[in-house]
């Protein structure tokens, strides 16, 4: 049975303390979380094998810091939802804000509808799957994991990347500083196919296409100075 949580007569703070309280290895708690009203901070900081249900708008940083935790959002999501996730899954129901799985380092977030720019910055390890469109500068500074983007890409798609991959079914309006568009294998569709099963979002894995690093930018050389 689900524990039922009413934001509108509990606070933030009291909420992420029975939360964060829970640190069984088991999935054995849930969680219904009742009038969000776009509060910040929802649900940070988890390390426990429990599910969160969260009936509606989420404000800055929801589910940062998650580790084991599975949280859904039936929502929309403001800045920086699920940064710095460590593993897990973060899924969200409606559209995301700036920012989605900022610097994260695993686990999986799923956006069905669009993310805004900087989807992804510096992820390092990550796997982050939106049904809808990106914004600029998304995958900035990428140094591992996976992005699957559905729709379309904002200006400067993996600006500075490393060794994430990206993969987009839509239009890109412009790659950033040493990202490329690179082949796509059977293993890389095989790899997308799963991405997309786990984050239960349907797409046609054979109208994705490839993107990464170039691989000119590790080292400083002289002539590409003007890219730096």
């Amino acid at each position: 049975m689900s524990t039922l949580i009413d934001l509108a007569k509990t606070s933030v703070q009291e909420l992420n303390v029975e939360l964060q309280s829970r640190t069984s290895e088991k999935n054995d708690k849930t969680y219904t979380i009742h009038n969000p009203n776009g509060a910040h901070a929802i649900a940070v900081g988890l390390t426990g094998h429990v599910y969160v249900k969260i009936e509606g708008h989420v404000g800055y940083y929801c589910a940062g810091m998650n580790q084991n935790a599975v949280l859904e959002i039936n929502g929309n999501a403001g800045t920086g939802v699920a940064e710095n996730i460590i593993s897990g899954e973060v899924r969200v129901k409606g559209n995301a804000s700036q920012s989605v799985g900022a610097s994260g380092q695993g686990g999986l977030v799923a956006i069905q509808g669009d993310a805004s720019a900087r989807c992804g910055i510096s992820m390092k390890g990550v796997d982050i799957v939106v049904g809808g469109s990106v914004g600029h500068m998304s995958a900035f500074m990428a140094q591992a994991g996976n992005l699957v983007v559905c729709g379309d890409a904002g200006h400067n798609l993996g600006d500075s990347i490393y060794e994430a991959k990206i993969y987009v079914a839509g239009k890109v309006q412009s790659l950033g500083s040493d990202c490329i568009e690179k082949d796509m294998t059977e293993s890389h569709k095989t790899n997308l196919e799963q991405l997309l099963q786990r984050s239960k979002i349907s797409a046609n894995a054979g109208k994705f296409k490839r993107f990464g690093s170039a691989r000119k930018l590790y080292n400083f050389k002289v002539q590409n100075a003007q890219k730096y």
